[in-house]
């Protein structure tokens, strides 16, 4: 017998629906539901059907009898016991049955058509015992009935979560007190891990969930809460977390570090070092240098000049294998920031044991070298040393007197003299100012550029450069493997030595090669020299230990300490380690930059045409050096090198947002 004149139930978005059939035509049928819509139906979605037909009634009757319909089957629920019902038939041997038989269980002889709906209602609404198909009513195992039980545990558990967070985090963005919530500690790791990686976040759909309940839909919420809750400062750098630089140093490296102790003076002569204590040696740095890692010294023999460049010895505490050897490869290098610097090595070696501070005796490679007037190598030689520091000197002090001081002058005209054999070697010299950006008590931004050819960071920059090229002739006068840094020609060339046109220096730099790190000897063409390397900042770079430890084993007698395998994998973590730091020093420095510029929103600032297309023009702010773009006006005749006055329309740090306008 066919459905026309019956009433039957279908489920439409999870609901149960009544409807009387007004017409079969194929396999679809047109319904009146029990809200007074008429519908299409496929055959194949009727759930139940009544098993006598309705005749006779006006379509107010049907309306009414479908809602009572409906009303009484929904009431009957209540009295359906799905897992009694389960208990007696799931030691049956069929796993299916008929609604009407696991009805007749349920509500005895009377069972008729509105109570077999009650019943597969209920099996729709608990699937814990049965499962609807085909027509018949399938019994779960145990086994099946246990996972599902799991399964609605945990889904309980995750509405009690949601439920919990929501309102939690709702009250720490108001800014009221939360409490220590159930839970607290996985919800608001779910957003710090969708804040830092947006999609890509391993519960990237349950942070959504919990930031919906809470309210937070807005693009920086998440960071937001973050910060009410204290787990993020107001300005916390991203990059480090998003990156995962390591900033903590592990229980091992504290342990090892705690070990350590200062040797004696004795204790560093009886390991065959050269006593140079007695020599003058100063430090130039930064006025808040705290890891002084180089000094120089200067003495006159003859007509010629004998110049030593100290190295604070860091390979005599930190070796391969032990816990921070391990710390500093997974650093890299120190990363210093407006705010904040984060350390290779802990501050107890980098400010304390290595340090070479001001009458402490400390162990160091020395690299002694006889020059002439004119500032040609003559002679320079490697030992192991003990060294103590006798004054320190900043950048500008050392300018301060760049005229007066005899060695002070001395080594300024020696230093000249090696920039220039540089040049005439095809090194090029492109100056452009450091960004320096500063934090006072109160948190107000300062910004400054600082001139690096200075006297003083000249006379830093070529002794360390020297010392650097002398360390890796040394190697590869031996021909023994090290870390070489090596780089091609420019792509273009715009300037011919020292860059004295700030614009064309600028863009002299986009057009270098990148540099590489090889094992073996090559040409650098930026420095000049046909090999080079960096070996004067062991504190602060895992490049620079790795070659200490591969000289200092050579000068001991005991050949090369890392084949040119270790290197090679070596050589792919530093580069790796410092793309990494690359990207978060530039994400932190133009961070700090746009919370600069927010204050500037409204005014006009000089700025450098760098690039002119169709479409946009770069430029660089001049007195930021940072760099953006503007759409490009047919009507302005703007050339590369012009210096323009554009408006500062919008910034966003945390959106990484600058927006300038003519």
């Amino acid at each position: 017998m066919g459905l026309q004149g019956k009433i039957i139930e279908y489920v439409d978005n999870g609901k149960f629906l009544c409807a009387y059939v007004q017409e079969e035509a194929g396999n679809r049928l047109r319904l009146l539901n029990q809200n007074s819509r008429e519908v299409s139906l496929p055959q194949a979605r009727v759930v139940h059907e009544n098993l006598k037909p309705v005749a006779g009634l006006a379509r107010e009757q049907l309306l009414n009898l479908l809602k009572e319909t409906a009303e009484h089957r929904l009431a009957l629920m209540a009295e359906v016991r799905l897992q009694e019902i389960w208990e007696l038939v799931s030691t049956e041997n069929d796993t299916d049955f008929p609604p009407v038989f696991l009805a007749e269980l349920s509500f005895g002889a009377g069972t008729g058509d509105d109570q077999v709906a009650a019943l597969l209602r209920c099996v729709f609404v608990d699937r814990l015992f049965f499962k609807y198909r085909d027509g018949r009513i399938v019994v779960h195992s145990e086994a099946v009935v246990e996972e599902l039980r799991g399964r609605q545990e945990k889904a309980r558990e995750n509405e009690n979560f949601l439920e919990d967070s929501g309102r939690a985090l709702a009250l720490l963005m108001a800014g009221q007190e939360a409490g220590d919530w159930p839970g607290r500690d996985r919800c608001l790791e779910l957003v710090e891990d969708f804040c830092l990686r947006g999609g890509e976040a391993t519960e990237g759909a349950l942070a959504r969930e919990v930031l919906k309940k809470a309210g937070l839909t807005r693009p920086h919420d998440p960071y937001w809460v973050l910060v009410r809750a204290g787990i993020w400062q107001p300005d916390e750098n991203i990059g480090l977390r998003r990156y995962e630089v390591p900033v903590a140093f592990s229980d091992e490296a504290r342990a090892w570090t705690r070990q350590l102790t200062e040797p004696s003076t004795e204790a560093l002569l009886a390991e065959g070092r050269r006593d140079l204590r007695a020599l003058d040696l100063f430090t130039i740095d930064g006025p808040q240098t705290r890891d002084y890692d180089d000094a120089l010294h200067l003495e006159a023999q003859g007509g010629n000049f004998l110049v030593g460049i100290h190295i604070a010895d860091v390979a005599r505490f930190v070796a391969p294998g032990d816990p921070l050897f391990e710390a500093a490869r997974r650093r890299g290098t120190s990363l210093y920031f407006a705010d904040a610097q984060v350390p290779m090595l802990p501050p107890e070696i980098s400010e304390g044991l290595c340090s070479l501070m001001v009458n402490q005796d400390r162990a160091a490679l020395s690299i002694l070298v006889t020059l002439s007037p004119d500032a040609e190598v003559l002679d320079f030689s490697m030992v192991p040393s003990v060294v103590r520091v006798k004054t320190r000197r900043t950048y500008g002090e050392v300018d301060q007197v760049a005229d007066s001081d005899p060695v002070i002058r001395t080594m300024l005209r020696l230093a000249g003299r090696l920039q220039e054999r540089r040049i005439r070697a095809g090194a090029l010299v492109l100056p452009v100012p450091d960004v320096n950006i500063s934090l006072d008590r109160a948190g107000a931004i300062k910004v400054n550029l600082a001139p690096v050819d200075t006297p003083g960071r000249c006379l830093v920059a070529e002794f360390m450069v020297l010392a650097n090229s002398l360390g890796a002739q040394y190697l590869a006068d031996r021909e023994v493997v090290g870390l070489f840094r090596c780089q091609d020609q420019p792509k273009r060339l715009l300037v011919q030595g020292k860059g004295a046109d700030f614009f064309l220096t600028y863009r002299q730099r986009k057009y270098l090669s990148p540099g590489r790190l090889v094992t073996t000897p090559q040409p650098h063409s930026g420095v000049g020299v046909m090999q080079y390397t960096t070996l004067t900042s062991p504190i602060r770079r895992l490049l620079d230990l790795v070659m200490q430890h591969q000289l200092s084993a050579l000068l001991r007698g005991q050949g090369q300490l890392f084949s040119q395998r270790e290197l090679e994998e070596i050589a792919g973590i530093i580069q790796s380690l410092q793309t990494r730091a690359n990207l978060v020093g530039q994400l932190r420095h133009r961070y700090w930059l746009l919370k600069y510029l927010e204050g500037k929103v409204g005014s006009r600032l000089a700025a450098l045409v760098l690039e002119r297309g169709p479409n946009r023009v770069k430029v660089v702010l001049v007195d930021l050096l940072l760099e953006s773009e503007l759409p490009a006006r047919p009507a302005m005749r703007l050339e590369p090198g012009a210096t323009v006055q554009v408006l500062v329309a919008r910034v966003d740090p945390l959106d990484n947002l600058l927006r300038l306008e003519w």
